[in-house]
Formats: C-alpha cells, sequence, structure tokens
C-alpha cells in the first residue's frame, strides 16, 4: 500500500522551482495559513497566476500538489474514491482528495464554485479545527496530518445566485484576492515566460489593458496574462504579430461579431 501511494505521489511532485513574481504578501499568508493547518481561498480572474502560485508554494513547502479541476458533474465520489472492479474483484481506488489526506499533500479545488454543492460538503470538517476526512464507503475517518492543505480558487467576475460559496464554506478559510499585475510586472513576466523581447511585451501589455476596460461593454472579461504568454510564444516561434494575436488573444475572448471587430482595431492600433 505504501509504495502504490509513493508511486501515485511522484507525478504531483513539483522538483523545479516555478517561476511567480510576487506581487504582494501572498507567499507570506499562505505559508502562515499552512503551518497553522488554515485552508486557503484564492479569489481572481482567469488567467491571473492562481495556478501558477500554487504550483510556487507547493514546491516552497516540498510537498505534493494534487489538482483537481471542478466542473457541474463532479461528485463526492470524484473527490473521496470509489470502488471499480478490476479482474472481477471491487478494488478500492482513493480520490484526489483522499490521497491528498494520506500522504500531507497540497489538495487545490481549481474553481470550486462549478462543482456541484453537494460536493462542496465533504471539504467543511477537512476546512475547519476537525481537519478530518469521512470515508463512508470504508467506514473510515481519516484525520489530516500536519503537512495537509486545501486550497481553493474561484473567479468573482463569475459569480451568481447559482454559482456561488456559502458562507458556510467561505468563513472557513484564509481569503487572498489575485488581479493581473501591475503593468511593470506584467511586462516582465511577459518577456520571461512567453520568451520576447521587451518592446514587444510591453506591446501586448498595452493591448490588453485596452480589452480589460471593455468589461462594461459587454466583454466578460479582458486578455489575462496566461494569453499574453501564449501570444508571445506564437510569435516567439514565427507567426506574424496580428495572426498571433487573433489568434492566441482575440478569438478566445469573444465570439460576438462586433466585439470581435473592435478587438481587430485595437490589434492593429497597436500593431
Amino acid at each position: 500500500m505504501k509504495q502504490a501511494l509513493k508511486q501515485r505521489l511522484e507525478e504531483h511532485l513539483i522538483t523545479e522551482k516555478p517561476y511567480y513574481l510576487a506581487s504582494g504578501k501572498e507567499v507570506d499568508i499562505a505559508l502562515a495559513a499552512h503551518k497553522n493547518k488554515l485552508p486557503l481561498l484564492l479569489k481572481g480572474p482567469t488567467g491571473c497566476g492562481k495556478t501558477r502560485f500554487m504550483q510556487f508554494l507547493a514546491w516552497k513547502l516540498q510537498r505534493p500538489l494534487i489538482t483537481v479541476s471542478c466542473h457541474d458533474d463532479l461528485s463526492t465520489s470524484d473527490l473521496v474514491g470509489r470502488y471499480l472492479i478490476r479482474s472481477g474483484e471491487a478494488v478500492w481506488a482513493d480520490g484526489p482528495l483522499t490521497l491528498a489526506v494520506r500522504a500531507g499533500a497540497i489538495c487545490y479545488l481549481d474553481e470550486i464554485v462549478e462543482a456541484r454543492k453537494d460536493t462542496t460538503v465533504v471539504i467543511h470538517p477537512l476546512a475547519d479545527d476537525r481537519r478530518e476526512l469521512p470515508v463512508e464507503k470504508l467506514g473510515e475517518l481519516l484525520s489530516a496530518p500536519p503537512e495537509f492543505m486545501i486550497s481553493v480558487s474561484y473567479n468573482p467576475g463569475y459569480q451568481s445566485v447559482l454559482k456561488d460559496l456559502k458562507p458556510s464554506t467561505r468563513q472557513r478559510f484564509v481569503a487572498i484576492s489575485f488581479d493581473y499585475p501591475d503593468p511593470e510586472r506584467e511586462v516582465e513576466i511577459v518577456c520571461r515566460e512567453g520568451g520576447v523581447d521587451q518592446g514587444l511585451s510591453h506591446s501586448l501589455v498595452k493591448l490588453a489593458t485596452m480589452t480589460r476596460s471593455l468589461k462594461d461593454s459587454g466583454l466578460p472579461e479582458g486578455a489575462s496574462t496566461r494569453l499574453l504568454i501564449q501570444t508571445s510564444q506564437l510569435v516567439k516561434d514565427g507567426i506574424d504579430i496580428h495572426v498571433a494575436c487573433r489568434a492566441a488573444l482575440v478569438e478566445p475572448l469573444s465570439d460576438d461579431p462586433e466585439m470581435l471587430a473592435a478587438l481587430n482595431e485595437m490589434v492593429s492600433s497597436i500593431f
């Protein structure tokens, strides 16, 4: 059992230091939360660095990072585990949450509000001072070791009455708000991650800032730092800047013809 657990965890270890440029005290807060066995809630728009932050934190703490991308069909069994039929026998398989508790890993539930409401209840006893996970199908009650940490994230921009965390869930967490980096930091990030020069990075950040101003004009969210990096990577590999911007930045943002035309005009005005 221990050997099988070790093998499953090897793929979740982060051995090389991830690139992360801090914008405040988020690293210190997260380290203090882990030391005090407190769960972590990350709030912020898509593509602003929440997942990269968790990778950096896991590397810093030297703990495996088990990430779950939440969705509408995510069930409690998907998180905790289930019996599978193998060679005609029912064999128990730990879910990612149970695996993380057993191993003292970090379990990161990305976009937690996308999961079914009944699914979030299973994290309640893990996210308060009990730090316990009931595995009802096995008749077990697992106590989380000191190294274990649960972290969740969501995008406040997509909040609605139907998709929001209950106060009983939110108030269990230490919360950190993320946003896109300030222009100077964002230029540095795009240079480093996209592999392009400062001039192009600066122009892309300027373009992103312009798209983010369209939030009140029908664009739910402007270009994320992730989109800027992807655009840079295309340019680095020889794709024309206008083609790269359309493919990696403009088209992912909208399907509306008028909005696409407005975004393409922005690209033409800068490049």
